[in-house]
């Protein structure tokens, strides 16, 4: 399926959806006048594609007015899936009860559902602007001594961009200054893909510590940026690039691969295996952006991989069909044998600056 193709089939799934919400609202609060039928069926026409349209005028334009328009399209996304969700269970509701006789007044079930779907979705954007940090220990076999104990920040999914700017991630950094890390992986998607300001949103990368560096492996959205925009910002920022590389770090390796281009397939494993300087059986870390390949990861040596892009579905019920995609390794620390995998869900947001899913996160790793 391409790109193209893709679009319009999410296009059209999004404007059902709002005629669904057209047909309830009008049926659960009794909205008979044509004059405000015909008021709300416009409004949600023009809501069903604000995301889509605002995306392509940020994309064209980078301004205070795009940006905002973005922001509220994105809202939207989100709210719409919400209030969505809310209308699926107000029929569930008001249905059952009229068949079994039940009088019930669907303008109070409607409101009340309405204000539940919106109080969610408010939650869902304050939660996308606040970051926890996640402890994880993860045991790795023939871990040199210099390494026990210590501990690795990984940051995943940041999305700077049109929503989340240097602000954001200035105080993303100073809650990784605050762990006190040995080091510092960005498991790719620092960036949204948009254009512009680039060096400027990234500067508070110049202020991360880290005594055995900062590391950077791309994601899909460095990609659609081009990695020829993000490699020098982030060499100004101060930190490595690791592109299909391996370093060394005081016995324990640090294997960095970037997310394939648009056309190219890449499995990190068998990369790895091809880079020259890489000593299988020696303690490796794997830097790769999506949580895919783990049998060929295995098969390379790998002791711990550390991954992100899914984002854990980052809306409710997505978290459902991201498991279903990735068998299971969509977030989380997995073991299987002396192989560990750990999947971020991401600091940041993409699209929606909402999470009703989960919690976006920095995973503060102590090695064992």
């Amino acid at each position: 399926m391409n790109f193209r193709t893709f679009l319009l089939i999410g296009q059209g799934v999004l404007l059902a959806a709002h005629c669904f919400l057209y047909f309830t609202a009008a049926r659960f609060f009794r909205i008979t006048s044509p004059g405000y039928r015909i008021a709300l069926g416009c409004l949600l026409a023009f809501l069903s594609v604000s995301f889509l349209l605002a995306s392509y005028v940020a994309h064209m334009q980078e301004s205070p007015f795009t940006r905002a328009f973005y922001i509220f399209g994105g809202v939207w996304l989100g709210t719409s899936l919400s209030l969505l969700m809310a209308a699926i269970a107000a029929w569930l509701i008001v249905l059952p009860a009229g068949l079994a006789g039940y009088g019930i007044r669907r303008e109070l079930v409607g409101g009340a559902l309405l204000c539940l779907a919106l109080a969610y979705s408010a939650y869902g954007v304050w939660n996308a602007f606040h970051p926890q940090v996640k402890n994880v220990q993860v045991t790795i076999k023939n871990l040199p001594e210099s390494w026990k104990g210590r501990t690795i920040v990984q940051l995943s999914d940041v999305h700077l961009g049109h929503v989340f700017r240097a602000g954001f991630l200035k105080r993303i950094v100073g809650m990784v200054n605050s762990l006190h890390p040995d080091m510092v992986v960005i498991t790719g998607d620092l960036f949204d893909g948009m254009d512009g300001a680039l060096p400027e949103l990234a500067g508070p990368l110049k202020d991360l510590h880290a005594p055995y560096g900062i590391y950077f492996v791309t994601g899909n959205h460095e990609t659609y940026l081009g990695v020829d925009k993000v490699y020098p910002i982030m060499k100004e920022a101060g930190v490595t690039v690791l592109n299909d590389e391996v370093r060394e770090l005081d016995g324990l390796q640090l294997a960095g691969i970037s997310y394939p281009q648009r056309g190219q397939t890449k499995v990190a494993g068998n990369v790895l295996k091809s880079i020259p300087g890489f000593v299988p059986g020696r303690p490796t870390v794997l830097l790769y952006h999506a949580p895919v390949g783990i049998d060929a990861a295995r098969a390379a040596g790998v002791s711990l991989q550390l991954s992100g892009h899914t984002h854990k579905g980052q809306i409710f019920p997505f978290g459902y069909i991201t498991s279903k995609m990735y068998d299971g390794y969509d977030y989380g620390l997995h073991t299987i044998g002396d192989y560990s995998i750990y999947t971020s869900d991401g600091a940041g947001a993409w699209g929606p600056p909402m999470r009703t899913g989960n919690t976006p996160e920095i995973v503060d790793i102590q090695l064992d």
